[in-house]
């Protein structure tokens, strides 16, 4: 490709909004552009990125014999009805002329298991891998960091089917190893955390985490231990408690409606207070979950716990059920409570559910029942097996669930066994965002000049900068360099235009290749052709020689990271 052909577009400066380090670069080195909110246009050098990356995929699954197909985008809704998945609020839904209810699909778990249904019919037709890249669309409510959140993005799924838990296991794992592998190849750091199965429902699930500042995931890391911050379970850091009694007391803190106050005004830790939450399940009714005053509650696992949705109980009905908000505690409440497994034994000071006092004193158990559960969120400095944690921000770029019968119950994927029962198959769920991987490529391995792209996912393995006017001896030489290595089958690009050295060094550093040749004069008075390996922006020492220049830059091009 020579460059004064391609279609790269260019800027010196980033768009107004943004933020995240890859929407910056890859806008202005001409990879994407924006269409609408959260629609984004892969431009010729950016798709031949998200390509690579879709070949680096499609060659791990096709090794686990998992069979690509395609199903359409648009599906009947029904299906989603007979899943349950219809009400998500994210999902596009709308009519076609025929006013036939549609749901664009944001995954394609009802499609692939109505297929799998209506073929399926003995235990030897099982285990079947089956995948597919396809467009996804999902009405997002706040797009942000240029292709990082998006509606409209494409991914690849995959769907096993078994015919019992020990079958799921099997080809779970199997996908594991061709993730590891996938993430291996692209070039990133990466690593496999435990996760929520959310909205794909099922029963377990790990997410692939790319760790970068623009992450819009907590990941908490240990020792051989990994998870989202939406499931992870610690051990927390104690807190000094402080003298109790036989009951509780009740302490005058006029005004103070905050945990820092209250703990301020009597000169305790944060820890040593009781804080509040009151929400509302339709089934229970109101639940008062109550954790450390130096702890939040984490929303995930609160509705795991609850098993059902919830909402924060409204200011009004805090009023009516319990007592004034900011003073609100368990002690004599007339409904259940949730404690959190981190709340050891007392004493701790609560709220006395009474205007402008707290009570000091209490002790779970004595002076409240309550149920327990882990519905906190871990924080910098807890414990894994004796380890301490670290939290750091993470671009999710893959997922895998375990799904189980989720799917097959309701949409009618059976199959006969060995004695002619029918059983339910048990499945699998697992995707990869492609545009992901790259934003996370650009996040991790950009400078202050540009894009480091890692070798195997580069739009191009070598640019060729060619110095001097047309018809002068060092272009011809450029031009003669080009046409060998395009022969020895490198990737080439070659800034063939009319513009200054600056410009052409600029652009390049901007868009990543990551090895740089330039020939010009200098080339031809040494016999050498430079060579600027991008990665850390290294000289490679005497350059390339001309004679055998091919040979040579493919020999450097497969020593670099």
């Amino acid at each position: 490709m020579r460059l004064s052909q391609l279609f790269l577009p260019t800027e010196r400066q980033p768009p107004a909004d943004a933020e995240a380090i890859s929407h910056k670069l890859m806008v202005r080195a001409g990879l994407v552009r924006q269409l609408g909110a959260g629609l984004w246009t892969w431009l010729p050098a950016g798709w031949r990125v998200h390509e690579k990356i879709v070949d680096i995929v499609r060659d791990e699954m096709n090794g686990i014999g998992c069979q690509e197909m395609l199903a359409p985008v648009l599906t009947p809704r029904e299906l989603w009805r007979r899943s349950g998945r219809d009400a998500i609020e994210e999902v596009f839904k709308l009519e076609d002329r025929r006013k036939a209810p549609m749901i664009l699909a944001l995954s394609h778990e009802e499609a692939f298991t109505l297929h799998v249904a209506q073929v399926v019919r003995s235990y030897r037709d099982l285990p079947l891998l089956l995948y597919h890249f396809q467009t996804k669309e999902r009405d997002e409510a706040r797009p942000r960091a240029g292709i990082l959140r998006t509606r409209e993005f494409i991914m690849k799924d995959a769907y096993s089917f078994d015919r019992d838990r020990d079958g799921l296991d099997a080809s779970y794992d199997k996908f594991v190893g061709a993730y590891d592998r996938v993430f291996e190849r692209v070039g990133l750091e990466w690593y496999r955390v435990e996760s929520d199965v959310g909205m794909m429902g099922g029963f377990g699930a790990h997410e692939y985490m790319a760790p970068c500042p623009a992450g819009e995931n907590d990941v908490a890391l240990a020792p051989g231990y990994a998870a989202n911050v939406e499931v992870a379970s610690a051990e927390a850091q104690r807190v000094e408690l402080p003298a109790g009694g036989p009951e509780p007391q009740s302490v005058s803190t006029p005004g103070m409606t905050t945990i820092d106050a209250v703990a301020r005004h009597l000169s305790l830790p944060a820890g040593a207070l009781l804080k509040a939450f009151p929400v509302v399940t339709d089934e229970r009714g109101m639940v008062m979950v109550v954790v450390r005053g130096d702890h939040r509650v984490n929303e995930i696992k609160l509705q795991n716990a609850l098993g059902a949705p919830f909402r924060p109980a409204r200011p009004d009905e805090v009023s009516e059920r319990i007592g004034p908000p900011g003073y609100i505690g368990p002690v004599g409440v007339d409904m259940p409570v949730l404690l959190d497994d981190a709340v050891v034994g007392g004493p701790y000071v609560a709220g006395a559910n009474t205007p402008d006092a707290h009570l000091a004193g209490v002790e779970p158990g004595r002076d409240f029942r309550f149920e327990r559960a882990d519905v906190r969120t871990v924080e910098a400095g807890d414990r894994v097996n004796g380890n301490m944690i670290r939290i750091e921000p993470a671009i999710e770029v893959g997922n895998i669930f375990k799904l189980g019968t989720r799917y097959s119950e309701p949409l009618g994927a059976t199959y006969l066994d060995e004695s002619g029962r029918e059983q339910l198959i048990w499945m699998g769920s697992y995707g990869i965002g492609p545009a992901r991987i790259a934003a996370a490529a650009v996040e991790q391995y950009a400078d202050e000049q540009g894009i480091s792209w890692p070798r195997a996912i580069a739009p191009w393995d070598v640019e060729l900068v060619g110095l001097g006017r047309p018809d002068t001896p060092e272009r011809e030489a450029a031009e003669k360099l080009y046409a060998e290595l395009r022969e020895a089958g490198i990737d080439v690009l070659y800034d063939d235009r009319d513009a200054g050295p600056g410009e052409k060094f600029a652009d390049a550093e901007l868009l990543g290749v990551p090895l740089r040749l330039t020939l010009g004069k200098r080339s031809l008075q040494s016999g050498a052709v430079e060579a600027q390996v991008r990665r850390g922006r290294a000289d490679h020492d005497g350059g390339v020689p001309l004679e055998g220049a091919a040979e040579a830059v493919s020999e450097l091009w497969r020593s670099l990271p």
